[in-house]
């Protein structure tokens, strides 16, 4: 089967001199149970990491490690993997068993594992440097959104409050709309003597982890 790639590699602005190993590291273990993507991905998984770690101790020198690694697990994990490659439609260029040749739906696993195989044959094509670019392109926002983690900062927030203030956070729901299955919140936090904090989320905890987020944000 011949996929044209050029579309991927615009988007990635990596030309590919070998087009197989290429295609190899988009190639699912049903599509070809000797030759496929699954020993890329065991080096894309460690060239990410690498990358990604290197970049978080030259943000955040005087981070702690334990904050560090909240925000790296936030970077490398499966979910973060499989929104990168929807945001290149890389599902377009994967390969798997299709007996009858019908438009059939890729499991969000074998998208995201085809992610971490991508940045294996980058790295193999292009070496370390190349495949660092590409990486911290395709990761800018999510790079943008790590500045403050985000599981930690309610527990943040209540522990700045209580040390300044001796009270907690206040929390308030302002608004709950969109269709039920796509719901949106707005959620205003504010500290003692302090304005409310107004971020939303698709749900009332993400609101308020947002709204914690934006708060911090002020205070430094």
């Amino acid at each position: 089967m011949k996929i044209k790639y050029q579309d991927l590699q615009k988007k990635i602005n990596v030309k590919f001199k070998n087009l197989d190993l290429l295609t190899q590291s988009l190639t699912h273990k049903s599509f070809n149970a000797n030759k496929n993507n699954e020993k890329l991905e065991f080096l894309g998984d460690r060239v990410l990491g690498l990358v990604i770690a290197k970049k978080l101790l030259e943000t955040y020198p005087d981070e702690k490690e334990g904050i560090l690694d909240k925000k790296f697990a936030s970077l490398v994990n499966k979910k973060t993997c499989l929104e990168i490659a929807k945001n290149i439609d890389l599902e377009k260029f994967i390969l798997t068993f299709n007996p009858n040749n019908k438009k059939i739906k890729i499991e969000d696993k074998i998208i995201s594992d085809s992610c971490e195989a991508l940045i294996g044959a980058i790295y193999l094509e292009k070496g370390f440097n190349i495949v660092e670019k590409v990486i911290l392109y395709l990761w800018k926002k999510n790079l943008i959104q790590s500045v403050i983690t985000q599981i930690d900062a309610k527990t943040k927030l209540q522990e700045l409050s209580l040390k300044n203030f001796k009270n907690l956070p206040t929390y308030k729901l302002i608004s709950n709309s969109g269709p039920r299955h796509k719901p949106l919140f707005k959620v205003g936090v504010k500290l003692p003597n302090s304005k409310y904090f107004i971020a939303s989320g698709k749900s009332k905890k993400d609101a308020e982890q947002n709204a914690a987020v934006e708060c911090l944000k002020s205070i430094k």
